[in-house]
């Protein structure tokens, strides 16, 4: 039996009542522990610690990693204008984005700094931007996701210049008199301290033929439990094995090379909640299932129907209500056959159901661990369903309200009506 994380049952029917469902809801102590985490990580040199934005994206929350004392990294020049808008120093900024930026010129001319994921990217600078410094992200060869869906290096994965190509990186340069000053290398998700050790030596190996860098930047999420059973990435672990690897480089190279990680999900993922509300149960005969439906869905939670992922859910009866336990599979509201929020572990294709309390048309459903990939991810607007609200769990007790929830309106407010049937006008 899941429990609520850092939730009693009392708060969330209060923000059931107070808010509606669905809502996502963050908690402030548990975003600054995991900040002040990244913040200690081991390093031989220096350390900068940024928070992967993608996660989760919204404007307090990234007002929230700012004041920690976290940088940013941004996927795209959309999310640096939203970091930018949200308080965060350009300078403070790491652009890595799969799509040059149609704005890259404004971002770089306010002190944004630009990782060049491709040559292309990378020979784009430099005739916009001679004798500048500039980060290049390289695909190290190989990486540590969990699937080919998490894994962001290796030939698989399309991400960074490729490592063997760093000859005609070294052609660009001098072409274009840049100084690649940093390196960035992004594994995937992981937290086995040896396969981390491996890739920093792999990324060290890199930077020893690029002779200017003097920040490497060891990308990739560290892996987070959301569930009883899973564990999550020790950062103290893992670092001490990275130090160990740059002051080795240190004494082989005499660079002594400032350290910068990047991430996401380990910081967000269990400080979030989202509470939706039991709107209806069926079953599919004896040798069938009992489905709780609730309002909530694929709409909020993608990353279950998109890679089969695990997620605590807890059913919160009326006050002073005790009942028994009893096995279901949850359905979200969508009208799709892949809305189901117990696939089997490991096979997303599975069901496999849960024992919860006995859940009553009305109760409060709170599925956890969605504080990361998910408001930022999720499939919105689907079916016409507006954006779930957001609220925030300050730390002195109080809730507050940090994104609306989406009216109507908002959802077809950028379509336009034919004014004439095209078939006939034309």
């Amino acid at each position: 039996m899941e429990q609520l994380a850092f939730l009693t049952e009392a708060q969330v029917r209060d923000i059931q009542r107070e808010f509606g469902t669905p809502v996502f809801v963050y908690d402030q102590k548990t975003l600054e522990a995991r900040a002040e985490e990244a913040l200690n990580f081991p390093n031989a040199f220096g350390l900068t610690a940024r928070y992967a934005m993608k996660a989760l994206p919204t404007a307090a929350i990234l007002q929230i990693m700012n004041r920690a004392g976290l940088h940013i990294d941004a996927s795209s020049g959309f999310e640096a204008e939203r970091a930018m808008r949200a308080g965060v120093p350009p300078a403070h900024i790491l652009l890595t984005a799969q799509e040059t930026p149609v704005n890259l010129k404004a971002l770089v001319d306010r002190g944004v700094i630009f990782n060049a994921c491709s040559l292309q990217q990378l020979r784009l600078f430099g005739e916009r931007y001679p004798g500048r410094e500039v980060c290049i992200r390289v695909n190290p060869g190989l990486g540590s996701g969990h699937s080919n869906r998490t894994n962001v290096g290796g030939p698989s994965a399309s991400f960074g210049i490729w490592c063997e190509h760093l000859g005609q990186v070294g052609e660009i340069k001098r072409k274009y008199d840049l100084k690649i000053g940093r390196l960035h290398t992004h594994i995937g998700s992981g937290g086995d301290p040896e396969v981390w050790e491996h890739c920093a030596l792999i990324s060290l190996r890199i930077a020893s033929q690029l002779p200017e860098v003097e920040t490497l930047s060891l990308g990739g999420g560290f892996r987070v439990g959301r569930m009883a059973d899973e564990s999550s990435a020790d950062l103290q672990k893992i670092g001490l094995h990275v130090v160990e690897a740059f002051r080795a480089f240190y004494g082989q190279h005499g660079r002594k090379l400032t350290l910068e990680v990047e991430p996401g999900g380990y910081l967000v993922a269990n400080a979030g909640a989202l509470i939706c509300t039991a709107i209806d149960s069926v079953d599919t005969g004896k040798d069938g299932y009992t489905f709780i439906k609730v309002d909530g869905g694929m709409t909020e939670v993608l990353r279950i129907s998109l890679y089969g992922a695990q997620h605590p859910i807890v059913v919160v009866p009326g006050e002073m209500e005790m009942r028994g336990k009893k096995a279901y599979l949850v359905a979200g509201h969508c009208c799709e056959s892949g809305d189901v929020l117990t696939p089997e572990p490991g096979n997303p294709e599975g069901l496999a159901p849960r024992l919860l309390t006995e859940a009553k048309i009305g109760d409060a459903v709170v599925i956890g661990g969605v504080g990361a990939y998910c408001s930022g991810m999720s499939s919105k607007n689907y079916n016409s369903f507006p954006e779930a609200a957001e609220v925030l769990l300050a730390r002195d007790g109080g809730f507050h309200l940090i994104r609306k929830r989406q009216r109507l309106e908002q959802v077809v407010a950028n379509e336009v009506l034919l004014k004439t049937d095209p078939a006939v006008s034309g």
